[in-house]
């Protein structure tokens, strides 16, 4: 089955990659594990926007999650293994692993994450972009 792209509209030039990345959040949209909040953080003077990203990450200790930045992807992984030692009669709370991936708009900044009662919460900075206005020169090849 042949996909229309939805970004092909001749003065949008130059999309695809937005195309791909829109593809690739429509793919991730169904996880369901951890629940997580998106949040925009209050502005503060000069500072640029900020926005909080908090996964309920319970049971998970500092060393069995990791976060990485490749490019403009933002990977949350979590890894618990099974106690071997321990004998449940009832288990209803299970080792589970998770992946949870973010896709950040260029020029978005990590400033840092944080793990604090279960919830585990990232801090991005939006910078305001310089606006460039760049005059070009018309030749003539008379």
């Amino acid at each position: 089955m042949t996909r229309t792209p939805s970004l092909s509209h001749p003065f949008l030039l130059g999309f695809d990659d937005i195309e791909r990345a829109l593809d690739r959040v429509a793919k991730g949209a169904s996880e369901g594990y951890p629940p997580y909040n998106i949040e925009r953080l209050p502005r503060c003077d000069n500072e640029p926007d900020r926005l909080r990203i908090t996964l309920a990450v319970a049971g998970f200790s500092r060393e069995q999650l990791e976060i990485t930045l490749e490019e403009n992807q933002l990977t949350i992984r979590g890894r618990q293994s099974d106690d071997k030692t321990r004998q449940f009669l009832h288990r209803g709370i299970a080792a589970r692993q998770f992946q949870r991936s973010f896709l950040l708009a260029e020029g978005m900044q990590v400033l840092g994450a944080d793990l604090s009662h279960g919830l585990l919460a990232i801090d991005l900075a939006r910078p305001e972009p310089e606006r460039l206005i760049r005059r070009i020169d018309i030749e003539s090849r008379d």
